[in-house]
């Protein structure tokens, strides 16, 4: 049965007022000055706060008593917009002030859509009444849609008309944000600041990467039973010496981890000296630093061999972005590992699609009473039966979504990447192929054939075509359920931070005893772009699809784009912690995907027309795909090659400007320990870097031995307003 506009009406209601009260919520708490490192939690990284801001007072180290404060409690929304974005740029970087331009992308291509498909095509859907005489399982809703246009109706122009406005203003909003990032990119990159000559060798620390790890867990746990025996001085804590420390023998908790923290400490001393010593320990790749960025970018950019499968190189990622376990992998093993995952990736797509089928059909009232027929008076409720139509489809489909982006993102891992950016990449576009075939396509495809099969069994093979034309719009109910639950309740979740709150406290009360503790407590999290992305462009996807289908979804991804705008920049702003800066490299991706959604909706529009007695529109609606792919092209030509090249002319105007202006400069000894492995470095040498990592490099991995390995890219790293060589990488097979 099709969700009514009551059903969604209440499903809106739910959502709406579970955003309120999330919001409400996250207005108390952050002024509560307990909380104040875990809602601002980047700027006390940056070192640019050290308490809570507040009027003094002891009680007021926990609870903010001023109601002043309280009176001002939605100011976060003005001030998360009041920041600048050449500022925003400088305390977050760029990647995430082109993040938001995601945002506000979909604001820029779907205001004047909505407006107008508002005003044209609602009132030429409404005034027909073809639902009623074809007798298929409809609503007040479907009334809205192209299902209701009559069948070869000349209304249908109308439609084409909108198709080409559609498409023609998105391409005009995609090539304006095309150009303005590329400027934006291209700009950064000259404000950039230096980054040495440098060779370094590259040991394969894994093993040692999970002792150093083993330690630190231990240690904390020596802390926590430290810190329980000094509260209670009475009674010696004890532990159990198996699995979890449920299992085994009883034993005093603080001797016994004392005991395995010094065996560990031994086998991490042990591992470092064989590391050194054992050259088979030794990757065969490097990262080098030119002295000048003409010359890096040369040897980025070129084939440095006759034989070009010989030395491999591309531009390297920076110290924070390298992902060091996959350093190692020999070259010859990635086509292996990538071929696999392939074949994993097909087979999780093409069977994934069978449980969500059965989930979302649990998630309805025909399911729910074949499943539990004993509940059948209960789900008859009005109110109840509003709730699971216009509800519990959209939620049921986010929870068996949840654990998805963590198994792409380990496929992702095994296929060998080596950076943190390249990863989160690879991710996205997994994971929004996975949203395209299994809840996209999956979800109108199961749905249409399920609603109507009663109907289809009932009719003459001449009709289904017609029926299913028909059918596939009415789908719309069912993503509007999902954009709320997804897109209004899910992002005003994000800003409460539930899960960082409640473990924030946890190891306060438990585990702290110094700021340092306290300091590590905190989890400002980061752009989970590998999720988040792909998120945003099935709504570029859903929204494009229906704009001339079913204009009434278009309102309520509006409010999404609005609502995460305003979010993500308060968090971008206050709580993430930018792991790595790539200069905004994911944007051709962004763009492509925009891109394919745009032809995957004018598609759409031919097959229904086709089904719908309007044939004749096929030439016409086949010249859309086309200037659209052309546009793609026309961008990629233009634009793209500033995001996977450095000009040389700019590269030699910022290595004659730089030598100018500093030219006794020690690049050697700035560069000292930039691509050391993480374990290797002191405490203080990662203080140090994790204050230097904002400047931009290029560098080449060089392999030390000749033998079949992987290639490393070219590492680009920026700090300030100048900029050095740029790294690349560089591989010999």
């Amino acid at each position: 049965m099709a969700a009514t506009i009551y059903d969604i009406g209440l499903s809106a209601a739910i959502n709406v007022l579970t955003a309120v009260a999330f919001l409400l919520v996250f207005a108390f708490l952050r002024l509560q000055p307990i909380n104040d490192r875990v809602y601002f939690p980047k700027w006390y990284l940056r070192g640019m706060r050290d308490s809570p801001v507040s009027s003094g007072g002891a009680v007021q180290k926990f609870v903010n008593l001023s109601m002043r404060s309280y009176l001002k409690f939605l100011s976060w929304m003005p001030a998360a917009l009041k920041m600048p974005e050449d500022e925003l740029i400088n305390h977050a970087g760029l990647d995430s002030a082109v993040y938001l331009r995601i945002y506000l992308t979909g604001l820029k291509i779907f205001v004047p859509i909505t407006i107008l498909a508002l005003l044209v095509l609602v009132p030429v859907n409404w005034t027909n009444d073809t639902l009623e005489n074809l007798k298929v399982v409809h609503s007040n809703i479907d009334k809205l849609s192209i299902s209701n246009i009559p069948y070869g109706s000349k209304r249908f122009i109308t439609h084409l008309v909108m198709a080409y406005a559609f498409t023609f203003w998105t391409c005009y909003v995609l090539l304006r944000e095309y150009e303005i990032i590329a400027t934006m990119r291209l700009r950064f990159l000259a404000s950039e600041k230096r980054r040495p000559d440098q060779f370094t060798v590259v040991y394969n620390a894994n093993k040692l990467a999970d002792l150093v790890e083993k330690k630190k867990k231990m240690q904390n746990w020596l802390d926590y039973y430290q810190l329980k025996y000094e509260r209670n001085q009475s009674r010696r804590p004890t532990t159990k010496t198996g699995f979890l420390g449920c299992f085994g023998s009883e034993v005093d908790a603080i001797e016994y981890y004392k005991t395995e923290i010094e065996k560990t400490g031994k086998e991490e001393a042990d591992e470092r000296k064989k590391i050194m010593k054992d050259p088979k320990s030794v990757v065969p790749a490097a990262f080098v630093s030119f002295r000048s960025r003409w010359g890096a970018a040369v040897c980025a950019q070129t084939q440095q061999t006759s034989n070009p499968t010989v030395w491999l190189t591309e531009w390297a990622p920076e110290p924070r972005d390298v992902y060091w376990n996959n350093l190692s992998i020999p070259f010859v093993s990635l086509t292996v590992r990538r071929l696999i995952i392939a074949v994993a990736f097909f087979f999780l797509n093409f069977f994934y699609i069978i449980p969500i089928a059965f989930v979302q059909s649990l998630a309805s009232l025909e399911g729910i009473e074949k499943a539990l027929p004993f509940l059948k008076p209960l789900i008859e409720v009005p109110t109840i039966k509003s709730f699971i139509q216009g509800f519990l489809p959209g939620i049921a489909l986010k929870v068996f979504l949840i654990l998805l982006p963590t198994i792409l993102m380990f496929m992702s891992k095994f296929e060998g990447l080596i950076s943190q950016s390249s990863l989160e990449r690879r991710s996205a576009s997994k994971y929004y192929i996975f949203l395209f075939f299994n809840v996209f396509l999956g979800s109108i495809i199961t749905g249409s054939a399920l609603d109507q099969l009663k109907v289809y069994l009932q009719q003459s093979a001449n009709e289904i075509p017609r029926t299913i034309g028909v059918s596939i719009p009415m789908r719309a109910t069912f993503f509007i359920t999902y954009v709320m639950v997804d897109g209004w309740t899910g992002i005003a979740g994000e800003i409460l931070r539930l899960k960082a709150l409640i473990f924030f406290h946890l190891k306060n009360f438990f585990l702290v005893k110094t700021e340092k503790d306290r300091e590590e407590a905190m989890d400002p999290g980061s752009i989970c772009f590998d999720s988040c992305e792909p998120r945003i462009q099935l709504y570029f996807l859903l929204g494009l699809v229906y704009a001339v289908v079913t204009p009434l979804l278009l309102p309520f991804i509006l409010v999404f784009f609005g609502l995460a705008y305003v979010v993500y920049r308060h968090q971008i702003i206050n709580v993430y912690n930018q792991r790595y800066e790539s200069g905004a490299q994911f944007w051709p991706s962004v763009h492509g995907r925009i891109i394919t959604a745009l032809v995957v909706s004018q598609l759409a529009l031919i097959g229904l027309l086709s089904t719908k007695g309007f044939e004749e529109s096929t030439p016409v609606l086949l010249v859309l795909p086309v200037l659209t792919y052309w546009f793609y092209k026309y961008c990629k030509h233009r634009y793209e090659p500033a995001f996977v090249r450095n000009p040389l002319q700019e590269a030699m105007r910022k290595d004659t400007l730089e030598r100018a202006r500093e030219p006794t400069f020690d690049l050697k000894a700035y560069l000292a320990n930039a691509y050391l492995h993480p374990v290797f470095k002191s405490e203080e040498e990662e203080d140090k870097m994790s204050i230097a990592e904002d400047v931009g490099m290029e560098e080449v991995i060089v392999p030390t031995k000749r033998q079949s390995r992987r290639t490393t890219p070219v590492q680009s790293k920026y700090e300030g307003s100048d900029t050095l060589s740029l790294p690349e990488t560089v591989h010999e097979r």
